[in-house]
């Protein structure tokens, strides 16, 4: 009888296991909060953590090894020593780099619009159709993107499904009064990423990404220059994304993950690829004009 209850304890041990999507890692800090018991912060990151690992996001049986690394760290900017939080938060994912040690980051993102409620044991619901609090629909949209960045770096545009559940929480945010879920609150917030990663004037920064990871960096292990001429071959495809249209959020998130790695990747290239690839990319993030220019040298 103790034999059969440790072999279903296994059971279903490892279906938990393989249920889960994320990895993730959450920090709450509350460097400006005046408290002696920190106890209700300890029991918010136990909470988070757990709604982020503990449910299924994607429609794939992942394995513990294939879970998607990711890492929040939620800065507790207010308190009312009750319920009523404000905060910001930095995002990050990452995917592993085929044939090597290297992570690649895939979304680099801070949200400082997150204000929510949150008594000590409470559980962190969440329900795809229905907005039900701010806490739970905050965390299952970045965890929606964070598998959908995923999918789409490892074919074409599979990132879909879980950019539409993104979109869904978004309009089911509209009802509330909780800010970053509307157009009109801003032109860099949760609003426009999610339209952006289904809007077909990015379609072909969301196919770079592929071609980047899947076609560029997975092979770069075992074929170097193969590698770099798939990544230089597709970078003029993006160059003439529209960055000056209204809610242009997703290229900036995307260069603030990807413009370090970029240029060094880039820098491998023949001189004639290095002044095609600094034309592309001045173009489409002139953010970091100055930090592209290092390709025009010799």
């Amino acid at each position: 009888m103790k034999f059969i209850s440790f072999i279903l304890i296994l059971f279903l041990s490892y279906n938990f296991s393989c249920a889960q999507d994320l990895n993730a890692r959450v920090q709450v800090l509350s460097p400006k909060i005046q408290t002696t018991n920190r106890r209700v912060f300890v029991a918010l990151e136990t909470a988070i953590k757990d709604f982020l690992n503990g449910r299924k996001w994607s429609a794939d049986q992942i394995t513990p090894q294939e879970r998607i690394d990711c890492n929040f760290v939620i800065n507790i900017t207010q308190w009312d020593n009750a319920s009523a939080f404000s905060a910001e938060v930095q995002v990050q994912s990452s995917r592993p780099i085929f044939g090597s040690n290297y992570n690649s980051t895939l979304l680099n993102i801070n949200d400082k619009d997150f204000d929510f409620t949150y008594t000590e044991g409470q559980i962190i619901d969440f329900n795809d159709q229905l907005f039900q609090n701010n806490l739970s629909s905050f965390f299952a949209f970045y965890a929606y993107m964070i598998v959908g960045l995923d999918y789409d770096s490892f074919a074409q545009r599979s990132g879909t499904p879980y950019f539409e559940h993104a979109q869904s929480i978004v309009n089911s945010a509209q009802t509330s009064s909780y800010k970053g879920w509307k157009a009109f609150d801003s032109n860099h917030n949760r609003y426009w990423l999610a339209e952006n990663l289904g809007n077909n004037a990015y379609t072909n920064l969301r196919d770079f990404s592929y071609t980047y990871h899947r076609l560029g960096l997975d092979v770069m292990a075992s074929n170097a220059d193969q590698g770099l001429k798939a990544i230089t071959a597709a970078l003029p495809s993006i160059a003439d994304i529209d960055r000056q249209r209204t809610g242009a959020f997703l290229p900036q998130v995307f260069f603030t993950a990807k413009s370090d790695e970029l240029l060094q990747v880039l820098t491998k290239a023949t001189p004639q690829e290095r002044e095609q690839a600094y034309q592309a990319l001045s173009k489409v993030d002139p953010a970091n004009g100055n930090k592209y220019q290092v390709l025009l040298r010799n």
